[in-house]
């Protein structure tokens, strides 16, 4: 495999489509729409926790799931596989949150899910590191996941509202890496439109 960069910081043969800037943002907005819930929302109840965190986790997962094609690589392939299995993890973990609602199920099933996307996203960042355009928003994602799930079952005694600020305070910072990276994406995909 070839170590030489392109101009794009991508190996010739993971060559990202120029709109890998919209699943970028989308997975941004959904972050940053369930980290908002969980800010602005002053007693959330165990049922709100359930299906707010539960359809953002299996957001995530689908919109990982859906923009793997737009990284330039087939699902089959090794990082294709690494990142499905991110976002199956996620949207298996929130469809299981979505039916089962409790804050020590909340709290585990959350910190299993977002644990083993964060694993998985980590080591996908660390082997494309230099080689991807998103390698380190994946190292950075994975850190914030494995995180956010060591510091989940801590709370997991304290409510609704301590296990969502945990979780939406993840959310909110990987919001914002994203948000950035898929401005810097989409500027980027526009100058290149423009020049010959």
């Amino acid at each position: 495999m070839s170590q030489s960069m392109t101009p794009a910081g991508t190996a010739p043969e993971t060559s990202p489509r120029p709109d890998l800037w919209r699943p970028v943002l989308v997975r941004a907005a959904a972050a940053l729409a369930f980290g908002a819930i969980t800010i602005f929302w002053p007693a959330p109840s165990i049922e709100v926790m359930g299906w707010t965190g539960g359809l953002y986790l299996l957001a995530t997962g689908l919109v990982l799931l859906r923009g793997i094609p737009a990284t330039g690589w087939e699902r089959t392939s090794g990082p294709g596989k690494l990142l499905s299995g991110a976002g199956s993890v996620l949207a298996g973990a929130g469809f299981a949150v979505l039916l089962l609602h409790g804050d020590t199920l909340f709290a585990v099933i959350a910190a299993l899910g977002l644990g083993a996307a964060g694993a998985l996203e980590l080591a996908c960042g660390l082997q494309y590191r230099g080689r991807h355009v998103l390698a380190r928003d994946w190292i950075a994602s994975g850190v914030i996941g494995l995180g956010t799930a060591a510091a989940l079952p801590l709370f997991a005694g304290l409510g609704a509202h301590a296990l969502l600020g945990v979780a939406g305070g993840g959310a909110i910072i990987s919001g914002v890496l994203w948000v950035l990276s898929g401005l810097t994406l989409r500027h980027d995909a526009r100058s290149g439109a423009g020049n010959p």
